[in-house]
């Protein structure tokens, strides 16, 4: 479980996309990843390491941070055209530390975090956008 994004069953991430792209939230993670990529998603943290203590963004230290190498994966994959962050912090971490290429559109989402709150179906209606 240590290797798979949103590993947690109270974060709303895979309930959310699953809704959106049509898979099983509850498959195995092999299997919503390849729901996530057949919609041309790809999943990926804005940092490659960091140090942390606890689960919560503002735990994480600020001198530990190193940032994945976006420069070569908007390489590898020029047909790229948005980036939707999941809260806040991912999207400050993005617009801090990576150079985005023109026409690169960033979207910030609310986290689907269970300690980030929000009315019912409100944390849906606000990631539909990432299925136009």
């Amino acid at each position: 479980m240590a290797d798979q994004y949103y590993a947690n069953p109270r974060n709303a991430f895979w309930s959310i996309t699953g809704e959106l792209f049509g898979f099983d939230a509850a498959a195995p993670y092999d299997r919503r990843l390849a729901g996530l990529q057949s919609h041309g998603i790809a999943l990926w943290d804005v940092l490659h390491t960091c140090r942390r203590r606890g689960s919560a963004d503002s735990a994480i230290d600020p001198t530990s941070l190193t940032v994945n190498d976006f420069g070569a994966f908007f390489a590898d994959y020029p047909a790229i055209t948005a980036v939707y962050f999941n809260g806040a912090k991912a999207a400050e971490l993005y617009r801090r530390r990576v150079v985005s290429p023109d026409g690169i559109q960033c979207h910030r989402l609310p986290s689907t975090s269970p300690a980030h709150v929000m009315r019912p179906g409100a944390k849906l209606a606000a990631w539909a956008v990432v299925a136009r």
